[in-house]
């Protein structure tokens, strides 16, 4: 079910990327950006490549400048490597890293941000981090949730989402196809509790928002529009 589109156009890691700074979080190595006595805070939750990203640290300084208080987790620590993937498959490597892990693990550090002043938290997840978000919303620990082209996340995962939430996926992507999207619209539709909406980014392929090709001007563009549509849907539930 994974698909290898999970794996397609790898990042570069970069520990250094970023204008923020890595600090320890809840036992995690944590990638954090923007003021820290900001009242409003967001958690991006990484794809199988994790936190070192340097396109998702990018986009997690753009949203910090937008007046937030960023964090990004290390939930996965050993991320996914395409040149092993014959050693070590997708569906192994899931095994090994959960997204019930993340889940688990994205609590205390939401509970710390809201101790630290934070009066509100929001979390957008990418791929991996998708389904993250989607559990953190079934429970209300969050007040926003964003998901970016998600990987497993099922109708009824959808149906039990409990705060407003923007899905923003891609049109060629066999993880999350625009059938599955428009699934995820009518279940929202039909239980009509929390205000969302979905929306299907066309020409451009499952992992986009942070790993387009810098030369691929429709898939930067469209990034570009889904990080604004994130700080858009932020902006309206967070602040």
């Amino acid at each position: 079910m994974a698909g290898h589109q999970c794996c397609s156009n790898p990042p570069t890691l970069d520990p250094s990327a970023g204008a923020g700074h890595v600090e320890q979080l809840c036992g995690l190595s944590t990638y954090v950006t923007g003021s820290p006595n900001a009242k409003h805070a967001i958690i991006l939750i990484s794809d199988i490549f994790g936190y070192e990203a340097p396109k998702l640290r990018k986009l997690a300084d753009k949203v910090s400048a937008a007046g937030y208080y960023v964090v990004v987790p290390d939930f996965i620590r050993e991320p996914f490597v395409l040149e092993d993937i014959a050693n070590n498959p997708l569906e192994v490597w899931l095994k090994d890293h959960g997204t019930d892990k993340g889940f688990e693990e994205a609590k205390p550090i939401i509970e710390t941000l809201k101790s630290k002043g934070a009066s509100s938290v929001g979390a957008a997840g990418f791929c991996w981090g998708g389904k993250v978000v989607v559990e953190l919303s079934k429970v209300e620990l969050i007040q926003a949730a964003v998901i970016l082209h998600p990987a497993w996340v099922t109708v009824d995962d959808i149906k039990g989402v409990k705060v407003p939430i923007a899905v923003l996926g891609a049109e060629i992507d066999p993880i999350a196809p625009p059938e599955l999207l428009k699934q995820y619209d009518e279940a929202l539709t039909s239980q009509s509790k929390v205000d969302f909406y979905v929306k299907i980014f066309p020409k451009v392929i499952h992992g986009w928002t942070t790993r387009y090709e810098d030369e691929d001007e429709v898939a930067v563009k469209s990034a570009e529009e889904a990080h604004q549509n994130l700080l858009d849907w932020f902006a309206k539930y967070i602040k």
